[in-house]
């Protein structure tokens, strides 16, 4: 049985029912399903506006094209119908220099809404503070995006099949679709398509992923430098390339060590460090550098670590995440992130977000050993009405692109459906393993394409995919001195979602915007 791995959304349980549970009397054949007819096939179609933002104090008139591509099979028949939005930039002279970058949010199961007006497009929503109940009600705001990346690039935001308007038409099936490699290859596709069909094969090219949407880059990348589609940039935000490092589980200490330096800035973010360092980046220099020295120690010598050394790691613990030294003890010095959450903030019965610990949300049970089923989680609960309400009304209202389907932001018969079997180039060295690392991908792609480039965002307060599990990962990637002198990382005062935070936005725009320039030096703007 396949099973999908979350980084973005819960998984349900499969349960397969008996016959006796079905109706069936003993020896009675089960009858089979009748076959499910194909999905009409649509006619790709588009629809165009006009429109202007302020970036830098300039004036930027654009093309918002919002539109479905149909994708093929081997024969020609049509599998897909993927919908997109793309912001093109009026009077250039010569299109085809510009940048284009091609941009998706993860799941796997999610839109690419959230990376367009969540933060990167020409309009954005004007996002709740934590703690601002208020804000998380409508109406809500979308208003001009003086942080948007608009001003270096074009900007392709593509919905992954299953999401958004995003369907399987034809002669698609599920598994064409639902999995690692299925997945980049479908978005291969529709690259190749979209540079055909709108004469872009000579500009500058970028992939920016959210999420498992960098797992994704990771294998498209690979995927389209082997059709002969060069790369100037990879654009990461909130990375999980290796899932071992965000797996918790018996035998796995990796993510504990990776957790910590998380752990740390919540607890920072929060005032449950006493004292409190004065700067972050210092602190969590330090716990770096414990996690993968004296913690990681700790953790390898497990039931034969003596108690005293037992007790002093216990004690720095407690100094670095607020914790006290006596359930760290208890917990042989392994609290998972989810366990972590509803303890960081003591005895104020709330527990943290995932996506972003800078959140809060009360604890129904609080002495229960587990939080329950059913909440969205801090960060979700915050921003998921806004994504929903907003983006719909921007479609209809500002794009005028009408559908009588409903715009899937978050597909949970997607994830479900997922399967994490990963066929990598160097696969046959490692004998594969239950948690995949796609780091192999993004290796045999910049070794592929030397002139590539890759940036690294990441988020401080980010319990989903931890910066430095990202580190870690990166660090044990094959390549050349080279090669990795084209990888930089950058770091925010956010969650997972990197724009959640409009102090964060102007540095993420100014980096991006710094990225693009140095990856494509005499592309035109």
């Amino acid at each position: 049985m396949r099973r999908g791995f979350a980084t973005g959304l819960a998984i349900a349980g499969l349960f397969v029912l008996g016959a006796a549970a079905q109706g069936m009397r003993p020896g009675m054949m089960p009858m089979k399903p009748p076959a499910a007819k194909p999905a009409p096939v649509p006619k790709e179609r588009t629809v165009v506006t006009h429109a202007s933002v302020t970036i830098n104090g300039q004036t930027i008139p654009y093309t918002a094209t919002a539109g479905t591509l149909l994708l093929y099979n081997d024969q020609q028949k049509a599998t897909a119908s993927v919908f997109y939005i793309a912001y093109t930039k009026d009077g250039v002279s010569d299109p085809g220099a510009r940048p284009v970058t091609f941009a998706y949010n993860g799941g796997p199961g999610g839109a690419s809404a959230l990376v367009d007006i969540g933060g990167f497009g020409p309009r954005r929503i004007e996002w709740p503070a934590p703690g601002d109940i208020a804000g998380q009600l409508p109406p809500y705001q979308i208003v001009n995006n003086a942080d948007s990346i608009f001003d270096s690039t074009d900007l392709v935001f593509v919905d992954a099949v299953g999401t958004g308007y995003s369907r399987i038409v034809g002669a698609g099936k599920p598994n064409m679709f639902y999995g690692i490699n299925e997945d980049a290859s479908t978005f291969a596709q529709f690259i190749v398509r979209y540079l055909k069909r709108n004469h872009r094969w000579n500009s500058p090219k970028f992939l920016l992923g959210e999420s498992y949407g960098t797992t994704r880059n990771a294998v498209l990348a690979y995927d389209l430098v082997n059709q002969g589609v060069y790369l100037n940039g990879v654009i990461m935000c909130s990375t999980v390339l290796n899932f071992e490092t965000a797996s918790f589980g018996p035998g796995n200490d990796l993510p504990f060590e990776m957790y910590l330096p998380s752990y740390a800035a919540a607890a920072w973010y929060h005032h449950r460090l006493s004292p409190r360092p004065a700067s972050l980046p210092a602190l969590l220099d330090q716990v770096r550098a414990f996690a993968a020295g004296p913690y990681a120690a700790a953790l390898f010598a497990g039931a034969n670590l003596p108690a005293a050394q037992e007790q002093k790691v216990a004690q720095q613990l407690q100094q670095y995440t607020g914790i006290p030294a006596a359930t760290w003890v208890k917990a042989r010095l392994r609290i998972n992130a989810s366990m972590f959450r509803r303890r960081v903030m003591g005895a104020a019965d709330e527990q943290v977000g995932r996506y972003d610990t800078r959140f809060t949300t009360p604890e129904l049970q609080p002495l229960l050993p587990l939080p329950g089923q059913g909440g969205q989680g801090a960060a979700s609960t915050a921003i998921m009405g806004a994504l929903t309400a907003a983006f719909d009304n921007y479609l209809s209202d500002t794009l005028h692109y009408h559908s009588n389907r409903i715009y899937t932001q978050l597909s949970f018969a997607v994830n479900r459906q997922w399967d994490m079997r990963f066929r990598g180039p160097l696969s046959e060295l490692s004998g594969g393993g239950a948690a995949p690392d796609v780091s192999t991908d993004l290796a045999r792609a910049m070794n592929n394409d030397p002139g590539m480039h890759v940036l690294f965002n990441n988020g401080y307060y980010d319990q989903a995919t931890p910066f430095f599990a990202t580190e870690y990962t990166v660090a044990h990637m094959p390549i050349t001195a080279a090669e990795r002198a084209h990888i930089s990382f950058q770091y925010y005062p956010v969650g997972h979602m990197l724009y959640l935070n409009p102090e964060a936005m102007p540095m993420l725009h100014k980096n991006i915007d710094a990225f693009i320039a140095a990856s494509a030096p005499s592309a035109g703007k």
